[in-house]
């Protein structure tokens, strides 16, 4: 029986510190009662989410390289929904919600990684072939496997490391269900800055009023900077990336924009400056695709591999419980069980997995290579992978709120690349091969950090993990097949490489870094060499190393607007001596920055379908006045996101 009890609403005074001997954590929602959880409202409103966030955030992630975190903005309009059809007791209900939902982040930051890459391959090897099935399958089977590798070690990580780890993603987002079920009028402000960022980026990217890039080329001693001196300075005026560096935070994006700083202001000038040389020709452009970007990835593969070995305590100590729970004889004792330690059995987790597995096994070699010895040794590595790293994926999130699922692909691209060539499996089917490979694995790896997050939420609320792991397999099936089918259309609308193609860094990167090994011309060691030295020494200056890395790959456009909303963030929080208020306006912002990018990132799936349907829309304008029209509306959207933040009130 579902009680109709009003529960209480606040998160208890021991959520987020480490228990004292014999204390215990006692959530919102009470074990021994059954809320409304699973239900229709719950779960189609999660598909709902599912799908339209899928889609906005393959847009944002293959224009800038940043997948944005769906679980708050979900959060928040789980919370609105509840509110506007006046549903009581309907904490447990948003938590399905969000979690359903939040398949959508985690499914494309797996696909857009690795899956592009194919289509920018094909650009230049017509015979290889990409076909629906295979973007679909590859995140569908690594959801699964991420999803079901996870599952053992939900208590190690939500209940026995208890206030050990932050959580921070899983704390915004626990506090922004809780704060709604109290006032329901968060909603608003997230729906004003998505028609804003959403009309903004649409007049942007469709009609073209202004420019989506300021560069110091339009000034005259801005080209004679860049064509002596090696020297350029671009910002994006888009809305979506200007909220992604409001909620990043001052701090990570200066770490970002610092890579691309050094690369561009000091790289490229350096290797330009090489007298007779062909580099001393070319524009900074060109040596940064040339040379400057292979360092970054250098430093993204290291900064994964010193991950995992910082993990590695981590790994043992989630196994040793897995192996218990695995070994463990629950028969009756798991039906005692609070509702809210209930998990899916051992048995059907060990019998999904052999499942899951054997249907992976099918599609590569069925599907992928078809060949056995070669089939089965990619196999092998896709799960060998997917499963020691799943703790890796989860640990990064616990403690950061970041998952370096782009370093540790990289890694496993090389990885498989090698392998599979030793066993005689190059050349173009080679590349298809190892990208899908990637594919799943990053989807796996990308899972297991965002689920963590959902089942720490439902640990804080008091929800059942079985419902949510349960419910979780059919968000990853409706995510899978929206980012497949987005994919595709922004492949035939934009293309993935060109002059006017969607940035999509990481895929070039994964594909950037295949060609070379399955094409038997080796591969740039020497600057992937370079870039490892480079993770390894900030490692050791204690400066976040994937942060860096990844600001020296992605194009410098991309990492400086970064800044100018980290900027924005740490203004509005610290103009008060009041730290209440200046947190109320940083909140704000963070609503109004998740507007910008839902709204903006939205907007751009619609631009593409646009495109597609072969709307054209041309004007007359200068490229002097798009530059200053570009300028005028950037500081419009600037002062609005920064005015409005600095309106909230406080809370009593």
């Amino acid at each position: 029986m579902e009680t109709n009890e009003k529960q209480p609403v606040d998160l208890p005074e021991n959520a987020f510190r480490e228990l004292k001997p014999g204390e215990e954590y006692k959530p919102i929602l009470s074990p021994d009662k059954v809320y409304p959880e699973v239900n229709a409202w719950s779960v189609s409103w999660g598909i709902i989410m599912a799908v339209i966030f899928s889609a906005a955030a393959a847009y944002l992630g293959l224009r800038v390289g940043q997948v944005f975190e769906a679980a708050i903005p979900i959060a928040i309009i789980a919370v609105g929904l509840a509110g506007a059809a006046k549903r009581k007791n309907a904490l447990g209900e948003n938590v399905i919600i969000q979690s359903i939902g939040a398949c959508s982040g985690v499914i494309v930051a797996g696909a857009i990684f690795t899956l592009p890459a194919l289509y920018i391959l094909q650009a230049k090897y017509p015979e290889l072939t990409v076909n629906f099935m295979e973007v679909f399958l590859s995140s569908l089977l690594g959801g699964i496997l991420g999803i079901l590798f996870l599952i053992p070690f939900r208590k190690y990580f939500v209940s026995d490391m208890h206030g050990k780890y932050p959580f921070p993603e899983a704390t915004a987002t626990a506090q922004v269900l809780v704060s709604g079920e109290k006032a329901g009028n968060q909603a608003k402000p997230l729906i004003l800055a998505g028609l804003v960022g959403g009309l903004y980026d649409f007049c942007l990217s469709t009609f073209g009023w202004w420019s989506d890039v300021l560069t110091t080329r339009i000034l005259p001693w801005g080209t004679e900077l860049a064509n002596n001196a090696k020297m350029v300075f671009k910002v994006n005026t888009g809305a979506a990336v200007l909220g992604l560096g409001y909620i990043v935070g001052l701090k990570y994006c200066l770490i970002i924009c610092s890579g691309s700083l050094f690369v561009w202001f000091i790289i490229i000038p350096l290797l330009g400056s090489v007298p007779g040389s062909e580099l001393a020709a070319a524009s900074p452009e060109q040596i940064f695709s040339d040379y400057g970007r292979y360092i970054g990835i250098g430093g993204i593969a290291m900064a994964g591999v010193i991950g995992i070995i910082r993990s590695w305590g981590i790994i043992k100590g989630a196994l040793g419980l897995a192996s218990k729970e695995f070994s463990g004889k629950k028969g009756n004792a798991e039906a005692q069980m609070p509702r809210t330690q209930r998990d899916l059995s051992m048995k059907f987790i060990i019998i999904a997995i052999v499942f899951a597995l054997i249907i992976t096994f099918l599609f590569f070699y069925l599907g992928v290579i078809n060949n056995l010895l070669q089939a089965t040794v990619a196999f092998v590595v896709v799960a060998g992978i997917a499963f020691l790293f799943t703790t890796v994926a989860a640990n990064a999130i616990a403690i950061v709120g970041t998952n370096p699922v782009s370093g540790m692909t990289l890694m496993t691209l090389i990885l498989a690349s090698v392998i599979l060539v030793a066993v005689g499996l190059k050349g173009t089917s080679g590349m298809v091969a190892a990208l899908v490979i990637g594919g799943v694995v990053c989807t796996a790896l990308s899972m297991a950090g965002g689920f963590i997050t959902d089942l720490k939420i439902g640990y804080w609320i008091g929800t059942t993990p079985r419902k949510q792991e349960t419910w979780k397999f059919l968000g990853t099936l409706v995510s899978a097949a929206t980012v497949g089918g987005v994919i595709l259309l922004l492949n035939k609308a934009y293309g993935f490489s060109g002059e006017n193609a969607l940035v999509a860094p990481q895929a070039n990167a994964m594909a950037a870094v295949i060609e070379p090994l399955m094409m038997g011309q080796g591969a740039p060691w020497l600057l992937y060499g370079v870039g490892a030295i480079l993770a390894v020494v900030l490692t050791w200056l204690n400066v976040p190393a994937l942060a860096f890395a990844l600001g020296m790959f992605i194009p410098l456009e991309l990492n400086t607007p970064l800044v100018v909303g980290g900027l924005i963030s740490w203004y509005v929080g610290s103009r008060s001596k009041d730290a209440a208020l200046n947190k109320a306006r940083v909140d704000k912002g963070t609503l109004l920055a998740s507007g910008f990018i839902a709204g903006g990132a939205l907007m751009g799936v619609v631009s593409a379908g646009l495109s597609l349907a072969k709307f054209e829309y041309h004007h007359n304008l200068s490229e002097t006045t798009l530059q200053v029209a570009g300028l005028v509306m950037y500081l419009l959207l600037i002062a609005f996101l920064t005015m409005s933040s600095m309106k909230a009130k406080k809370t009593n």
